[in-house]
């Protein structure tokens, strides 16, 4: 009996384990690998339209192709992992995004590279809305805006990796095919490490202690006992709030701008300032790395304010507003710079800020809880995913049309003042009575 009190007491005392944070570390991992995939294309896009021989409207057009199927699955995907549980969504769809990244490297034309990332963008869908569900489980409120920022991290950071790592893989094998295949085999392998070491609730993962359990229960008591009763109406019964409209808006606004330059700044690069490979998988790198290291500042200052007693409207509405006003001047000053060095300054200074907005990931707990985190997830990254769609096309077709980038770059300076509209309306202050 005494040495069953004895390790109560040392269990009381114990420091917490903090597997939470090695979990978002993997997630942070899981998702650089999902940008190195995505960016691929933009980075070899100059080898396979030249291969393919397609033009501006035909490149916008497969570009956005990943997008349209990604979309479309982000609502279903939350749902699964509602359902489902993180850790099998995650793991599956590692796996079968790395599948249909290799198979990439086969196809013999245009049209079937095109339904290659059909198949990509189906695969890759619930990682977010099933990451944004891991949030809500494993971090408490003033964890969580670091917990979204590691997970949204690694879109910039997988940007940044994928345009010099492919680029590097297309010098070395002279081949964009053989990067393909070596990027697919290894996401593939990521996704077996993900089934092993994420679970889907504290008390199921062998590595965390006692401490690191109570903790959590403990916080996400107080959470629930200021949460409203569930009213018993459907899910769609969300969208009677304006701040679940202003947050998919938000969403799709900030993607505009961030989508925009994952798929089209390359080719801005080496058509306009004359980068070749090298320099541009080296200048896409410090572009994209600035975002994210933007994205972990702007969720360490927001959960640090948090913590001190910031409000959440307070807290996120300054937040947001900085970010969408430094990214929109930034991208204003590129249409009007010709000199490299100052433009990739302000490319990165465009990404640092418009990270900050990775804490948009940790809305959806803010307003529907843990149970439906994953729904409101896959609504929120569905508007994000309708800018994945249209602005590859809106962009390859104002180039088309106008032979210059200067009026797309001014259509992404208007979607950051969007962005900062949105961002002001929504009340992050309450769960929706729902």
């Amino acid at each position: 009996m005494s040495e069953q009190v004895s390790t109560i007491a040392m269990a009381d005392t114990a420091k917490p384990s903090g597997v939470r944070w090695k979990i978002f570390l993997l997630m942070l991992f899981l998702i650089s690998i999902n940008y190195i995939d995505r960016a691929s294309l933009s980075v070899a896009m100059p080898l396979i339209a030249k291969e393919f021989d397609i033009d501006p409207a035909m490149q916008g057009l497969i570009l956005s192709s990943f997008f349209w199927t990604y979309a479309v699955m982000q609502v279903p995907g939350g749902m699964l992992a509602d359902r489902f549980k993180p850790r099998i969504v995650i793991a599956a769809a590692t796996f079968f995004w790395g599948a249909f990244q290799a198979l990439a490297a086969l196809a013999p034309s245009w049209f079937l590279l095109l339904l290659t990332r059909l198949g990509l963008g189906a695969s890759e869908a619930p990682i977010y809305p099933a990451g944004g569900k891991l949030n809500a489980i494993w971090m408490t409120q003033t964890e969580r805006g670091r917990g979204a920022t590691l997970l949204d991290g690694g879109a910039p950071l997988g940007a940044a990796l994928g345009s010099i790592v492919i680029a590097w893989l297309i010098a070395v094998f002279d081949s964009w095919r053989m990067a393909f295949v070596i990027a697919g085999v290894g996401t593939m392998l990521c996704g077996l490490w993900a089934w092993y070491y994420i679970r889907n609730e504290p008390r199921e993962h062998p590595s965390v202690n006692e401490a690191e359990a109570r903790y959590l229960e403990e916080a996400h008591a107080i959470e629930d006992a200021a949460t409203p009763p569930p009213s018993g109406a459907s899910w769609m019964a969300y969208f009677r709030f304006r701040s679940v409209w202003c947050m998919c808006l938000g969403w799709m606004f900030f993607n505009t701008t961030f989508y925009g330059l994952l798929t089209w700044m390359p080719t801005y690069l080496f058509k306009v300032h004359g980068f070749d490979i090298k320099v541009l998988g080296s200048a896409s790198f410090i572009i994209f790395f600035a975002g994210f290291v933007g994205e972990l500042v702007g969720g360490w200052i927001g959960d640090s304010w948090r913590a001190r007693g910031g409000a959440p409207n307070t807290v996120f509405r300054t937040l947001f507003g900085i970010a969408a006003i430094m990214a929109t001047v930034s991208i204003f000053l590129v249409a009007y710079v010709s000199n490299p060095v100052a433009v990739v300054v302000l490319l990165s200074t465009t990404l640092f800020f418009l990270r900050w907005c990775g804490m948009y990931w940790a809305i959806p707990s803010a307003l529907a809880g843990r149970g439906k985190s994953g729904f409101l997830g896959g609504c929120m990254n569905l508007g994000g995913n309708i800018a994945g769609i249209t602005t590859p096309l809106i962009v390859g077709l104002i180039v088309q049309a106008t032979g210059s980038y200067f009026l797309a770059l001014m259509y992404f300076a208007a979607t950051g003042i969007a962005l900062l509209i949105c961002s002001t309306l929504i009340d992050y202050s309450r769960k929706l009575p729902v």
